[in-house]
């Protein structure tokens, strides 16, 4: 597929515009191809997504298997679960045939009445989510379908970890016995929340115990990265200089997601024959800030004043070390009971993270937002 800009931000186009992961595209390939289920475990914006297109796109993956991919970000229970597990098998399956759809309608007794058909004969996902009026029983019929099928099955379910937030208390175990009895189909969990992944995998106490081989995912190699920016920056009459690549690469800690928007702006200028320095990634930044001022004015307006001022204190510090310390507290006007409920109201929503698991400083998640407060 020709693309327009190569230096993509959204979703995963083709190979040829996805930078490097061959060592990590290979390993998930052989975990699946042999009967492992892995959990996929890094930050957001990192490339996992990414990466879990790029196997699908395998030519030995496309021949062998129907590959599935769900995201449960915005699911908030079981049966809300059910619906983007059903919806999302249900839209990849009306690609394949009448005959992959009419199978999955046809295992899902307990909501056929709710499909509908449009002129042309083709299925129409009418099913609403108080159509799911018993979600085990369409989490059965969905599994069997799967177990049943002709082909062999991957199933990747992004942001895995939403599930520990469910009200209901058993979805792991109901999930964990129904996958394990499906043996003609691999699983996929990929999840960005580091600490509650490592529980729900590692917990001896967890169902998901020991029940899949676990993976990281660090940044793309600086060099390699570099080489992909110029090779598609060359055919439009550019490049980036090393010290220009390196300067951007270290400004946003690797994260492609970030690097990728950069590029994209860079790519889009008129100027050709240029090769782009640290000016031009600071103006680019600066023009992704601006772009994005009245979204992030919006944003603000949800949060309480309390939150607000702990947001723009971690922002104004970069990385808090400890947001309880007397100099933190003292220096920003703020008590320890308003600095814990705020700062658990920011995490819930995505606002603050830390930096990594090892340690303990707290810092604004969305990079471009950070720029953007600090300002």
């Amino acid at each position: 597929m020709y693309q327009d800009n190569p230096f993509v931000i959204e979703g995963y186009v083709g190979p040829e515009y996805f930078c490097d992961r061959v060592e990590e595209t290979a390993l998930l390939k052989e975990h699946i191809t042999n009967g492992r289920n892995v959990a996929l475990i890094a930050k957001r914006r990192l490339g996992k997504s990414g990466l879990i297109h790029n196997l699908f796109s395998q030519d030995e993956i496309r021949e062998r298997y129907n590959t599935f991919y769900v995201d449960i970000y915005e699911t908030k229970n079981m049966n809300e679960f059910v619906f983007e597990l059903g919806k999302n098998i249900f839209s990849k399956l009306k690609t394949e045939g009448r005959k992959a759809w009419e199978g999955f309608i046809s295992a899902l007794a307990s909501l056929q009445h709710t499909f509908t058909f449009s002129s042309n004969g083709l299925p129409q996902w009418s099913v609403k989510l108080g159509d799911i009026t018993h979600p085990d029983v369409t989490l059965d019929e969905i599994f069997t379908y799967l177990n049943n099928s002709e082909r062999r099955n991957i199933v990747a379910i992004d942001e895995f970890q939403i599930i520990a937030d469910y009200p209901e208390k058993t979805v792991e175990a109901a999930l964990r016995t129904r996958i394990q009895n499906c043996h003609n189909t691999r699983f996929i969990y990929s999840g960005s929340h580091l600490h509650m992944m490592s529980l729900i995998f590692s917990s001896p106490s967890r169902p998901f115990y020991n029940s899949c081989s676990l993976m990281g995912l660090g940044a793309i190699d600086r060099k390699k990265y570099l080489e992909f920016a110029n090779g598609h920056l060359n055919s439009n009459v550019q490049s980036i200089s090393e010290e220009a690549f390196y300067y951007l690469y270290d400004r946003f800690d690797g994260y492609t997601w970030y690097i990728q928007y950069v590029l994209n702006i860079l790519y889009s200028t008129t100027t050709t024959d240029i090769t782009f320095g640290k000016e031009h990634v600071d103006k680019a930044i600066d023009d992704i800030v601006s772009r994005n001022s009245f979204s992030y004015s919006t944003l603000m307006s949800f949060l309480s004043a309390k939150q607000k001022q702990l947001l723009y204190a971690i922002a104004a510090e970069k990385e808090v070390e400890s947001l309880m310390s007397r100099e933190f507290l003292a220096k920003y006007s703020m008590s320890a009971s308003t600095v814990q409920t705020s700062l658990k109201a920011l995490q819930d929503h995505d606002f603050v993270t830390r930096k990594d698991d090892a340690s303990n400083a707290y810092m604004v998640y969305d990079r471009f937002l950070d720029i953007w407060l600090r300002r």
